[in-house]
């Protein structure tokens, strides 16, 4: 088993792309609380207040919703180099590039389902401006007096051709560990749960059933504590954001949630899952099975799709 500790550090930050470039940086802004930390091109960089580097989110005009790119720093100039040397020896070769502001060279590549992945290490701690400086040192930045005041980004869930590939592709070429998944009646893996950290998950693949490729299911930012995704509702329902299911909790990973979607079409997932780690190195896969998920989350609460309707269980 992978340890719990290895070459990939954490999730660094994700790309999201927009239609709705203005409404969708409100969003972010003014409901999340997430800061502006610099623009180049079609591409804005936004931060949560306790993450320390220069970009948690990317957020990029786009025709279309979806994914870009999703960055991952390694622990060090060496375990850089050695996953990318896997990488290129698992046969997903891929390219250096300096493109974006605060870090230094990213090596990128793809996924198996065709999701565009950086990895990277050099990285410019962030240096809060006097109006953004925290009371506590130890803090990068002040927290936000306005909006949700998302703590970091938490996880990534992508939509999948082949689930069992692409969790493969992490865990084996990546170093992540599985900590929880779906398995269909016919055997088949419809979602799986990986961390590359204490963390009990980093990201998710969930099966896509219209069969596509490069899809994303959500994005997923933490809050402090439960209170504040309640709050997060109400904040919804006086300022429009559309509330597609929760507050409730899920079964999977029994995270406390909110689901959301921004003007730009993508669905943006509130949650609490801050005090729930995985700390022993031996750490079992825990498998939920079909007739498991089809109970709904872990208080009843129906799931987004049901397996009827698309012949795949829903997200957890």
């Amino acid at each position: 088993m992978t340890p719990p500790l290895g070459d990939i550090a954490h999730l660094g930050h994700v790309e999201l792309l927009t239609p709705e470039p203005d409404r969708s940086l409100a969003f972010f802004t003014d409901y999340l609380g997430l800061t502006v930390n610099g623009r180049r091109g079609d591409s804005v960089y936004l931060r949560t207040w306790d993450d320390y580097e220069h970009h948690s989110l990317v957020l990029t005009a786009h025709e279309t919703s979806g994914i870009g790119r999703t960055a991952l720093r390694a622990a060090g100039e060496e375990a850089l180099r050695r996953r990318v040397k896997e990488l290129e020896s698992a046969g997903h070769q891929g390219r250096w590039t300096e493109d974006e502001p605060g870090l230094g060279p990213l090596y990128v590549t793809t996924d198996p389902d065709g999701h565009e992945i950086a990895l990277y290490w050099e990285s410019e701690w962030y240096r809060a401006p006097d109006e953004l400086r925290p009371g506590l040192k130890n803090q990068p930045q002040a927290k936000p007096g306005h909006g949700v005041g998302v703590r970091r980004l938490d996880h990534v869930n992508y939509l999948a051709a082949d689930v069992a590939a692409n969790a493969d592709f992490h865990q084996h070429v990546l170093g992540a560990r599985p900590t929880e998944q779906i398995q269909l009646n016919s055997g088949r893996i419809a979602a799986k749960w990986l961390t590359f950290t204490n963390k009990s998950y980093d990201v998710v693949h969930t099966e896509d059933w219209t069969g596509s490729r490069g899809r994303l299911h959500h994005i997923a930012f933490a809050t402090d504590t439960r209170e504040d995704i309640l709050r997060a509702a109400d904040l919804a329902l006086d300022t429009g954001v559309f509330i597609e299911t929760g507050p409730h909790k899920h079964a999977i990973q029994q995270t406390f949630f909110l689901y959301v979607y921004e003007p730009g079409g993508n669905r943006v997932e509130l949650c609490n899952p801050l005090t729930r780690l995985v700390l022993a190195p031996d750490w079992p896969l825990i498998t939920w099975t079909e007739e498991e998920r089809k109970k709904g989350q872990a208080w009843g609460l129906k799931t987004i799709e049901s397996f009827h309707t698309h012949g795949t269980p829903p997200v957890a």
